[in-house]
């Protein structure tokens, strides 16, 4: 898996100083980025501040929770509906 070199709120921050006004070749040259990053970055991030990525963050880890669990759950139910339907 690729190694992330940028947190959410460094890209935020990035983001930020591009609508300040700096290019976004010089972004590029200053962080050590190419430019289709920042695009995709823009378009995933774009609009977003600091604390709206944090509360992102959370809800996605806590989403990927309940996923897992409702996939445990239906693999239960699945074995007991097995299990019940068999003639002992």
């Amino acid at each position: 898996m690729k190694r992330k070199r940028f947190s959410e709120e460094q890209i935020i921050r990035i983001l930020q100083e591009a609508d300040a006004g700096i290019r976004v070749a010089e972004l590029c040259r200053k962080y050590g980025f190419s430019d289709a990053t920042f695009y995709n970055w823009k378009s995933k991030y774009g609009g977003l501040t600091i604390s709206d990525a944090r509360r992102l963050k959370v809800l996605e880890k806590e989403n990927g929770r309940l996923k897992r669990l409702v996939a445990d759950l239906t693999l239960g139910n699945q074995v007991l509906r097995e299990l019940s339907s068999k003639n002992f």
